[in-house]
C-alpha cells in the first residue's frame, strides 16, 4: 500500500485555519488533500503548492479549479535556495515534504528554507521512501534512511516529535522547528 495523503495528514493533525507549504508538490496529492482539510467555515486555511516543474503546477491548478478549491496558491519556486519558495519569513504553520528529500542536492539550504518560512514552533510533515523497491522509488544509492533523516534535521535546528506509520514503502516524521 502506498502512502495515503488524507490519512497521513489526519495522523499529523492538520486542522482548519492552518497555513501550509507543500514543498515539491509534484502531482498535488498532498496539496489537494491539505486544502480540503485546512478550509473551514470562517477559516483562512491556505496551501502553497511549490515546485520547480511548471507543468506539474499547472496540473495542480487545473485539479484545484475542478474541485473548487480556492485556498491553493501555486508558486513556481525552488525550496533548495534560501528565499526560493518566495514565502515570507515565519509565514506558515506547517511544511509538507513528501518523497522529495532523496532528490534534494543542497539539503542544508533546504532545511534553512524550511526553518525560515515556518512560524516559531511550526511543524514539518516529512515523508520519505524507506527503501529502493526495484523500479519504484529512489535508486538504492539515493535512499535516505529514517535514522539519517532524524540526525540531519536534529543537527539543523529541528526537534523530532514522533514517527508516523505512513505506508509500507515509506516512513514519516513529525518534526518541529526549535
Amino acid at each position: 500500500m502506498f502512502a495515503n495523503p488524507q490519512e497521513n495528514l489526519e495522523k499529523f493533525g492538520l486542522s482548519p485555519g492552518t497555513i501550509v507549504a507543500d514543498l515539491g508538490a509534484g502531482t498535488g496529492h498532498y496539496t489537494l488533500a491539505a486544502a480540503k482539510m485546512v478550509e473551514g467555515k470562517d477559516m483562512n486555511g491556505k496551501v502553497y503548492a511549490i515546485d520547480v516543474q511548471k507543468d506539474l503546477l499547472d496540473r495542480i491548478k487545473t485539479e484545484a479549479n475542478r474541485e473548487h478549491l480556492a485556498n491553493i496558491e501555486i508558486i513556481w519556486g525552488n525550496a533548495e535556495k534560501i528565499g526560493g519558495t518566495k514565502l515570507h519569513d515565519g509565514s506558515v504553520d506547517v511544511v509538507i515534504a513528501s518523497n522529495i528529500f532523496f532528490q534534494v542536492e543542497d539539503r542544508v539550504s533546504f532545511a534553512k528554507e524550511i526553518s525560515r518560512i515556518l512560524k516559531s514552533k511550526g511543524r514539518l510533515l516529512f515523508i520519505e521512501w524507506s527503501d529502493s523497491f526495484g523500479g519504484i522509488g529512489p535508486h538504492k544509492d539515493a535512499v535516505v534512511t529514517e535514522n539519517q533523516a532524524r540526525d540531519f534535521f536534529e543537527k539543523n535546528g529541528f526537534v523530532i516529535e514522533k514517527g508516523l506509520a505512513v505506508g509500507s514503502h515509506h516512513y514519516g516524521l513529525v518534526i518541529r522547528k526549535k
